[in-house]
């Protein structure tokens, strides 16, 4: 198993890094259309529909995020777009994880597929205007997720296995706890300390997120930091719940020893349009 995960994140590497890097955002943003893509076929699977018509909606995710960028609205300003999608995560997220996993599959098949589907398409959106941002920019939010993970993995691993644990959910997730939670929010606030105290230093072209945080203050950027840490959390816990109720423990099989690209992207789903959002106000 570790053997695949490590060839996996290789050839991965060996794919995004040199269209990341590459000065033009056109390499990068069909790369991240093609995953986004694949996330829709997931999707489309774990909430009960057959192969083929999965293969349409992963289609169909594919069309849409092209229309939107031919049509040049990377290039745009959309302020209004974060903002609701910042509030129906917050507010539907709340309430799905509130309801648990029986409630999810009361909901009609094709509003899930709905949900699912915009939710990727905006995610989509929000990575490719944060690399129009810059390399620099886009790189902090993408850390601001994973060492939330990391950060919640080793917490939770010191502290949130023993008896007097408090869990997180349960039902949707028995492995998370709070102490898990708290450790990857005091790992994102060092992260946004550090990263900015690297922006003073080496004078980068493009400020990184944190940065542009910085200049709202330092008790905005600490709830800024809290707030996103937060809903990666959400975004985890919502696939989670997902699988669950599909009776599946990882979103597919496309990356062999890490599972599915939902499994890799569930916490970036309402953070990358969050950060997009706190960054556009």
């Amino acid at each position: 198993m570790l053997k695949q995960r490590v060839i996996t994140a290789v050839l991965l590497l060996l794919v995004l890094l040199p269209a990341l890097f590459y000065r033009a955002a056109a390499p990068f943003n069909f790369l991240a259309l093609i995953f986004i893509a694949a996330a829709a076929w997931e999707w489309a699977r774990l909430n009960g529909y057959k192969l083929s018509a999965s293969y349409l909606v992963g289609a169909l995710c594919a069309a849409i995020c092209a229309g939107v960028w031919w049509a040049g609205w990377l290039a745009l300003s959309l302020p209004r777009v974060w903002l609701l999608t910042g509030a129906v995560w917050v507010l539907l997220g709340a309430w799905i994880l509130r309801a648990g996993v029986p409630a999810w599959g009361q909901f009609r098949q094709s509003f899930r597929l709905l949900v699912g589907l915009l939710a990727l398409v905006v995610t989509w959106m929000a990575v490719a205007q944060a690399k129009l941002v810059g390399i620099n920019f886009l790189l902090s939010v993408f850390a601001l997720v994973w060492v939330a993970d990391i950060g919640a993995y080793f917490a939770g691993r010191n502290w949130g296995g023993r008896v007097l644990a408090r869990k997180l959910a349960v039902s949707i997730s028995p492995g998370k706890s709070w102490e898990g939670v708290w450790g990857g929010m005091v790992a994102v606030l060092l992260l946004a300390w550090g990263w900015t105290r690297f922006d003073v230093w080496a004078q980068p072209v493009v400020p990184s997120f944190y940065s542009h945080l910085a200049e709202r203050g330092a008790v905005f950027t600490v709830i800024a930091c809290l707030f996103l840490a937060a809903m990666s959390v959400v975004g985890d816990l919502v696939e989670s719940l997902v699988k669950r109720s599909a009776g599946v423990k990882d979103s597919s099989k496309l990356l062999p020893g890490h599972g599915g690209v939902l499994d890799r992207v569930d916490a970036l789903l309402p953070s990358l349009p969050l950060a997009m959002m706190l960054y556009t106000f």
